[in-house]
């Protein structure tokens, strides 16, 4: 095989399984309510399943996140599927919630120690569409994950069982395939070293990070209210019960992304990061007025115009952040990169969980979009200083 085909393999398995991760961590999304019924749980439990995902896979990414850039990227990647297979079983045999929380703490660790080295692997593989398909992967995944699980549960039998069983048959195919990839970096010493929790954030990266940390946190705090309490808003403000909603709200979000990830590929991070500050909140203040007027049109108009905002900050932040790291970094600030967004896509909502169960859904929704619109909009002006300033400068030196 030549090496331009190797390649191309290389990379289509690779963003394959990246999207099957992050579609089987969304795939719990429409049936959150199914699960309700039958093992009568509140909406506070609802969000400590949904948070004890991502709060386990922050800690993968804190502690395993930079394990490739020693042991190699192959066995990390095995291990990885190795563990989620074994999540994919503990969903099918779930009859309680410790078993969801068991399943959910596992699949969230696999899926973090999979973030981090599929994406470096990704990048090592092909620095042009490297970072392409590290932006358009996850969305694609999310929403594949969410929409699909939900046609199943309501068209298809067992609906509890047969998402899981299709994702395990996957990947285990993947386990099989993983050893035929090329390695691509050389082994190095430090692994037990590099297990020690830390952000490992590369010196000439750091600045940018902090510049982009304001929309990141506002994008991924709306991801993670999506993919936890949207379905329960929708059902709060509209009366619909069908098993669609819950997947439809995330695949709206996370393929509008998608797309806009698509369209801008060419564009500068900074028009990116300056199209997601300002389509967020104005997709925010939509979704509040379709939750205030019980219209569900407004609210999957507002969902579709936030997404916009979602893809684009999330493509900004990759395309400013990923090409500072230098090859033995690169899974290091993926996974420290991941980290901080994935903070954010847990802690707001696990908080807004926990109100929702005082204050109602509605009224925690209001004070979420309100933060989320503070955020975005903060990190547009900065970014408009920061052009007028260069502008100045500029203007001096002439």
């Amino acid at each position: 095989m030549s090496n331009s085909h190797s390649n191309r393999a290389s990379l289509w398995f690779l963003a394959i399984t990246l999207l099957s991760f992050l579609a089987a961590s969304t795939a719990p999304t429409p049936l959150y309510h199914l699960y309700q019924e039958q093992l009568q749980f509140s909406a506070a439990v609802l969000t400590l399943i949904f948070g004890v995902y991502a709060l386990s896979l922050l800690v993968a990414l804190l502690t395993v996140g930079s394990l490739s850039d020693h042991l190699g990227r192959k066995p990390v990647i095995f291990a990885a599927v190795a563990l989620n297979i074994l999540a994919m079983l503990m969903f099918i045999y779930a009859d309680s919630v410790a078993w969801l929380i068991g399943a959910r703490v596992l699949q969230g660790f696999a899926t973090g120690m999979a973030t981090a080295v599929l994406s470096a692997t990704l990048l090592d593989t092909d620095r042009q569409q490297g970072p392409l398909i590290n932006s358009v992967a996850p969305l694609l995944g999310m929403a594949l994950g969410g929409m699909g699980c939900g046609l199943l549960a309501e068209f298809a039998p067992a609906p509890l069982h047969l998402t899981y069983c299709l994702l395990l048959a996957l990947f285990a195919v993947q386990a099989m395939y993983v050893w035929r990839l090329p390695e691509s970096v050389s082994r190095q010493s430090g692994a037990w070293a590099s297990l020690r929790p830390t952000l490992h954030v590369p010196i000439q990266a750091r600045s940018t990070l902090w510049r982009v940390l304001p929309l990141n946190v506002a994008t991924w705090a709306l991801g993670g209210f999506y993919a936890s309490l949207a379905p329960s808003l929708v059902r709060a403000a509209t009366g619909s019960t069908s098993n669609l909603i819950g997947g439809s709200t995330v695949a709206a979000l996370t393929l509008t992304g998608a797309l806009i990830i698509f369209t801008l590929r060419k564009r500068p991070a900074t028009q990116a990061l300056q199209l997601g500050a300002s389509t967020l909140p104005t997709g925010v203040i939509l979704i509040l007025l379709g939750v205030h007027s019980a219209s569900l049109p407004l609210f999957f108009l507002g969902t579709l115009v936030a997404g916009c905002g979602f893809g684009a900050g999330f493509l900004g932040a990759v395309r400013s952040l990923f090409p500072l790291a230098l090859p033995h970094e690169r899974a290091g600030l993926m996974s420290a990169y991941y980290a901080l967004s994935y903070l954010a896509f847990c802690l707001p909502s696990l908080l807004a969980g926990s109100l929702a169960h005082t204050f109602g859904i509605v009224a925690t929704t209001d004070g979420y979009g309100a933060v989320l619109i503070i955020l975005s909009l903060s990190a547009l002006f900065a970014m408009m200083r920061q052009r007028s300033a260069s502008a100045v400068n500029s203007l001096s030196v002439k």
